[in-house]
């Protein structure tokens, strides 16, 4: 049960960020502004974690150098503040389906950029080096197929109220045919290499500052401060930044506390288990529920594209999947092969 603890971790992950993806889709639908958006979604995160910070951490929190808060501002800076705002833009061009869709090129992003900074090997004479690079190569695939290729639409089935204005199969049509869909692409691939950055950087800060509680709570209160310079510089109009008992707080509620709160701090103990790539190797599972759930609950056309993109996503994520699993036992053989050379060596020169 332990070796299968981080899978389990990081599909519960994939499934808080489905629903963070639908409600912001139709808090953003209801006329949300997304950097107004961001900001609330960071600051109640801080608010959450804060306290539980004061009250779990205050007797055993490390020491925290300049250098380290230096490293954590500009890591909160790109990775957080900059790389959210890109998403949620991107949201309101496109639709919640290709946000979470897109997350699926992190793969090749985070395993490049983890290469370059020596965190992940590949070796391309070995069988299971081969299927890592053509893992990643289908994930490319699929990502490039669902943003390119849409193919015959399927009519939703029901709408719901969580739309507050009613969409036609005509708009939505529209939507996925004009400029700002591509203009939403290139935006969100510019978001996923910051949070493929935030991801890979991560690791090496959490060997400064282990405690991932208080990384995440300071992370998330840099965050909040930076994204409030920015809505405040963009959006004036009062009306955006009041909240009520709709779908807009409740979006807000989940994304800060669940996802920003607890999800964050459940990404930072996975990466410490298993690595950045490990974690966002399994982003199609977060894929199959948001395509689910925007098919029923958002009333999203479904396309051919999406389909296909997502085979070859699944595709993608087993053959690394396998790929790793294989190379870790290999190691894992190399390493007790070496240790009963060495004892055995040792019992030679006894004798």
């Amino acid at each position: 049960m332990e070796g299968r603890k981080p899978y389990l971790v990081a599909i519960f992950i994939q499934l808080i960020y489905a629903g963070m993806y639908i409600l912001s889709k139709a808090a953003f639908n209801g006329g949300m502004s997304s950097f107004v958006f961001v900001f609330y979604r960071l600051a109640s995160a801080t608010v959450f974690l804060v306290p539980l910070a004061v009250i779990f951490e205050r007797k055993r929190a490390p020491s925290l150098s300049f250098v380290v808060f230096c490293k954590i501002f500009l890591l909160s800076l790109f990775g957080v503040t900059l790389s959210l705002n890109l998403y949620a833009i991107a949201t309101v061009y496109t639709s919640a389906t290709l946000a979470v869709a897109s997350t699926n090129t992190l793969p090749v992003i985070t395993f490049l950029l983890a290469v370059l900074l020596g965190v992940e090997t590949v070796k391309l004479r070995s069988f299971a080096g081969n299927a890592k690079v053509l893992g990643i190569m289908l994930c490319m695939a699929g990502a490039v197929t669902l943003a390119f290729y849409k193919g015959p639409h399927l009519k939703p089935l029901i709408n719901t109220q969580l739309l507050e204005h009613d969409i036609s199969e005509e708009d939505l049509s529209i939507s996925h045919t004009t400029k700002n869909w591509l203009k939403g692409c290139f935006i969100i691939l510019f978001a996923n290499i910051t949070w493929a950055l935030w991801l890979v950087l991560q690791d090496r800060i959490l060997k400064d500052y282990p405690s991932k509680f208080l990384f995440t709570t300071l992370t998330c209160f840099l965050g909040s401060i930076q994204s409030f310079v920015v809505a405040i510089c963009i959006e004036r109009k009062l009306s955006q930044w009041q909240l009520h008992w709709d779908v807009r707080l409740l979006a807000v509620s989940y994304s800060g506390i669940v996802v920003t709160g607890f999800a964050y701090y459940l990404q930072s103990w996975c990466i410490e288990k298993k690595g950045p790539v490990f974690l966002v190797m399994l982003n199609p599972v977060g894929l199959m529920t948001t395509v689910f759930c925007s098919y029923f609950l958002l009333g999203e056309l479904i396309s051919l594209g999406s389909v296909l993109g997502a085979i070859f996503l699944l595709g993608g994520l087993y053959s690394v999947l396998w790929a790793k699993s294989k190379e870790q036992t290999v190691d894992k053989n190399s390493a007790i092969e070496d240790g009963d050379g060495k004892h055995c060596s040792r019992v030679e020169e006894a004798t």
